[in-house]
Formats: structure tokens, sequence, C-alpha cells
């Protein structure tokens, strides 16, 4: 009825709508007194964290996109949570993205503990079809929805905050079907609810990096670990030049595990490949198990006694003999997860050890690992990148890494970039609590610049370092490329298709087309995959561009090639 009235008033010209954003930062407002009930039982913040969350709460109700580089184990979460406290006094709702569908039980159950009588979603590809219908169906009427990247899209009308956690991370890249980047879709998400954005990580995307540094996001740091009696861990090299490997450890490394157990702690060791080896070698010809629909090798898993390979998802048995000259003394080349859990039982064979890989664990299985892990009933973790992201566990003092070196002097552009960030990120696994951490990390190449950083814990310093090249060298952050990507049974037709494409583009200067060539994973599923880059120090120049392109593209005869167009390209 009041609102019959209010109308009519603005109708007949004698009153005017007009909206204010609540004054979260008041300590009188609701949404305040909200953080300082909800908080009571939870750990005092640090001087970092209020400092924080002094800055944030007055932004609430308004658009901005805050970026929170905070070294790991600095609480960058009950940062988080304190923020939603105050968003969900004001009667409004919080999307949280995360990277890791493993991710989603603990934190949850951590939620659903902060906030008793709350009604938390979850929303993942990890979840049954049914569950996940309902849950996508009852979004609206949640206030908390916690997911992955598809989360971006569900329908929450009453919008308060949304909060994208580890934001490096590539997975927030859907890289097929409807490609899209969630991170920048939350972002268009807050500017069109005009709510605020937060970006957590410990180590930066370099694109939104440079947007902090350029004044467009806000940057707030948390250079502190939460608990006061934990450092930082230190960081040591072992320089594998002149020393002998076990199966891929060496003997630092195996001496620094034992002496880590016989205190009664826990030990990490991280090795991004899982399987058994990345490939079946034969001796005598040099023949390589190769994947008959992909330009890789099929990776040889023991204990299911398959090759598999991990792009296209063939498998076979393993063959008795070498199928190209008949020796039967296959042997593995190479290690992955499997075969260095096998390699530690037998030099620890009192050690407890949990593999935690695509292969060994579901999402319900984590709880559970968790449990496992901080009831002491786990010695060793043996694991790849799913090891890295956002688990803590008190009592793990050490962090082994092995076999890093490929990333060092890759291709792409931004692989030490993201080689930092996973170091980065496992190192953070060590000392957490009150016990010292210490990171051992094998390596042929210490003396490269991207160790100095590490071992100082410098992430600004080679996020600098990195920008200043990318700017000279003109790749992003500093332009925008968008990537035409053709599939066809053969690389001529698809080159053929990308040289026609090329052809058609629009007359534009300030836009960079560059030559057709066959993707570095020539062949996937049975299909010859090829790819033109375009290029342009100015987006708007760029999506001009493309808009004006893509209907030429539809207009090749005849059709060759399966094509897409990825705009800002993760992979290439």
């Amino acid at each position: 009825k009041q609102g019959r009235h209010a109308n009519a008033l603005v109708a007949a010209g004698w009153a005017a709508w007009a909206s204010q954003p609540p004054d979260f930062g008041r300590d009188d407002h609701p949404a305040a007194a909200a953080v300082r009930k909800a908080t009571a039982h939870s750990p005092p913040a640090t001087p970092e964290q209020q400092a924080a969350l002094d800055a944030l709460l007055p932004t609430l109700g308004q658009f901005g996109v805050h970026l929170i580089h905070g070294v790991t184990g600095s609480g960058k979460t009950e940062l988080y949570l304190r923020l939603i406290d105050a968003v969900l006094a004001n009667g409004k709702q919080v999307l949280v993205l995360i990277p890791e569908i493993a991710l989603t039980p603990q934190l949850e159950q951590h939620f659903r503990r902060r906030f008793p009588g709350r009604r938390v979603n979850t929303l993942h590809s990890g979840l049954a079809e049914a569950a996940r219908t309902r849950n996508w169906l009852v979004a609206p009427d949640c206030d908390v929805l916690l997911g992955t990247r598809l989360s971006v899209f569900a329908p929450l009308p009453r919008l308060g905050l949304v909060v994208v956690d580890e934001e490096h991370d590539a997975s927030f890249k859907q890289q097929d079907g409807l490609r899209y980047s969630a991170r920048d879709v939350a972002i268009a998400r807050g500017k069109q609810a005009n709510v605020p954005v937060v970006l957590g990580s410990a180590t930066p995307s370099l694109e939104s990096y440079a947007q902090a540094l350029s004044g467009r996001y806000r940057l707030i740091e948390l250079k502190q670990r939460a608990i006061s009696q934990a450092r930082l861990p230190d960081i040591e090299l072992v320089d594998l030049k002149h020393l002998p490997l076990d199966n891929g450890l060496s003997r630092p490394a195996v001496q620094a595990l034992t002496e880590t157990l016989a205190r009664g702690e826990q030990g990490l060791v991280f090795l991004n490949r899982r399987g058994y080896a990345p490939a079946l070698y034969c001796p005598s010809c040099a023949w390589v198990s190769p994947c008959p629909r992909c330009s890789a090798r099929l990776v040889l898993h023991r204990t299911s006694h398959r090759l598999k390979c991990h792009h296209c998802g063939f498998e076979t048995r393993i063959p008795p003999e070498c199928p190209s000259c008949g020796n039967p003394d296959l042997k593995a080349l190479g290690q992955g997860t499997q075969r260095l859990e096998e390699t530690l039982s037998a030099l620890l064979p009192t050690a407890r050890i949990r593999r935690i890989d695509r292969d060994t664990m579901r999402p319900r299985a984590w709880a559970e690992l968790g449990e496992a892990v901080h009831g002491g009933e786990v010695d060793i973790l043996v694991g790849t990148q799913m090891l890295a992201k956002g688990h803590d566990f008190p009592n793990m003092t050490l962090a082994l890494i092995l076999d890093t070196d490929g990333a060092l002097y890759s291709p792409d552009f931004r692989a030490t970039e993201r080689l930092f960030a996973q170091l980065m990120q496992v190192a953070g696994r060590a000392g957490r609590a009150d016990k010292p951490g210490r990171v051992l990390i094998q390596t042929a190449f210490p003396d490269h610049p991207l160790f100095r950083y590490l071992q100082r814990h410098d992430y600004p310093g080679y996020a600098r370092e990195l920008l200043a090249e990318r700017k000279q060298l003109e790749l992003p952050p500093f332009t925008r490329q968008v990537l035409l990507r053709a599939e066809a049974t053969t690389m001529e037709a698809a080159l053929a298709f990308l040289h026609r494409a090329a052809q058609l583009t629009p007359d534009d200067a300030s836009v960079s087309v560059f030559g057709a060539t066959p993707a570095p994973m020539a062949r996937v599923a049975n299909l010859e995959r090829a790819q033109l880059l375009i290029q342009s120090a100015q987006r708007q120049a760029l999506q001009a561009f493309v808009r004006d392109w893509r209907p030429q593209l539809d207009t090749i005869k005849p059709r060759i090639a399966r094509w897409s167009l990825d705009v800002d390209p993760l992979v290439f």
C-alpha cells in the first residue's frame, strides 16, 4: 500500500525515486554489528586483515574491483568471511568462485560452520546431474553460492558481493565449447549489479596485477601470515647437475623427508604428472608408446595395467612386447605420481603415504583425506597440482618439488608466470602453523632468475620484471589477442581454411594478423589442428575487427574445417 502511494506521488511529479548505497562502514550500521557478532568466536583479525576490512567495508553497495594480494597463509579466506558477514546482514547474496572442485567440500563445511542457519549452496560439475540442476534452481533463494566457473552464470537476484579466490588460476577459463573467463564474467556481473568484486591470490595473474598497478583495480596487500608464530618457509635449491637420482629423488630430498618424519611431522612431495610414467619405451628399437589419435604419448598407468592418453581419453592394455620389434623388455620412461609413490614406499617402508591426483581423488574423498591428515594418519602426501590449492595442514612442514625445469625454457610466454605461481602455492603448504617450514626444489638450473625471486617470496618483484618483458615484446597484458582455431581431417585443410580467413580480414593498421601455423598439439582425437593469431594494443579496435570479420568466416566454402574464436587465449 505504501509502495502504491509512493508511485502515485512520483507520477504526480511531487516526488522522485533515488537510491543511496548503504554505508556499511558506519559503526552503527547493522552490517558492522553483524561482523562484530559473527566474528566474536573467530580468531582475532591481524592488523593487516583489519586494515583491509576497514578499506573494503565502505565499498559494499557499489561496484569496484579489489585485488587482495596476500601471501600464502595470510588469512584471505578469513577476510572473505568477514566481508560476507556484512553482506548477509543486509539481506544480500554472495557468489564465491573457486578454481578446483576438490576445494568445495572443505570450504562448504567451513562456510556452514561460520554461517549457521544460512543457506549455503554449491555448484560444480562434480555433482550428479540431478543435484546440479536442483542447486541451480534453488540458487535464487540461497545466501551464499560457492562453486567453480559455471556458478558465475547462476541466477542471484539479490547479489551483494562477488569473490574470486585464486583468481590467477587458468581453470577459470573455459577452453572449449562456449569459451569464457569466469573471472572476467564475474567482474561484468559485479558491474551490472553495482556490487564490489574481490579478487584474491598469493600470485595474481599479470593481467590483474597490471590493472592494480595502473589504479583501475584497488590493490590490498597482506604481507604476513595470519598466525603470529608462522613465517614463510625457507626455500632451498637442490642442484641436480652433479647429483645422482633414485627414480627422480635426490639424496638431499630423501634425507629431508627422513628427518621430517623422525620429528613426527608431515611432508609433501609434488610432481605435476599423474600416472606411473609419461611413456613406455623400447630400449631395442626406441619405440615410444604413441597415441593413435593424437600427437602425444600414451601414459603408463601400472595400477590399472593400461596405457592412457590424457588428451583424448584413448586407452589400451599394456602390450606384452614391443609392437615394433617384438622385444619383451619394455621400460617405463620417466616419472609419474604412481611411480613416485612406489619409490617412496621402498625408500621409507614405515611411512604412511597417500597419493593425490585425478586418478585417486573424487570430491567426496577430500573430506576423508583432510580428516586423515589432520588426525596424523598420513606421513607423506604425493600429488599433482591438486595439492597446491588452498589446503591447510598445520603439521605439514616440508615440501619437495620435483621436475619443473621444463617450464623454464618453454615457448609459451606464460609458462614462467604459471610456474612461479605453482611453486609459490606448493611452497605455501609448508609451515603454516607454529612449526617452521622448509621447501626443497630439485632443478638443473638453480641460477634462473625465477628462483631468486621465489627464494625471497618476492612476487611483486618478479611480476614487475615479467611485465617489463611483456611490454618490450608487445605481449599481453599490453596487447589483446584473439586466436582463430581450425580443426579438420587433414592439416592441409585446416591451414587452407586459415589462409582463406586471413584473406578476408578487415583492413586495420592497428591490428596485426600473424601467419597460420599448426597448433603445438597438432593432432587431437583424430583431428588436425591449426591456428591464426590476431593481436592489437587497442581493445576497441580488436573488438571492432572481430565483429566485422566473424560473419566473413561463415562464407568460406567448402566447409572443410571446424573453427572457433578464442578471445584472450591462455592455451596455444
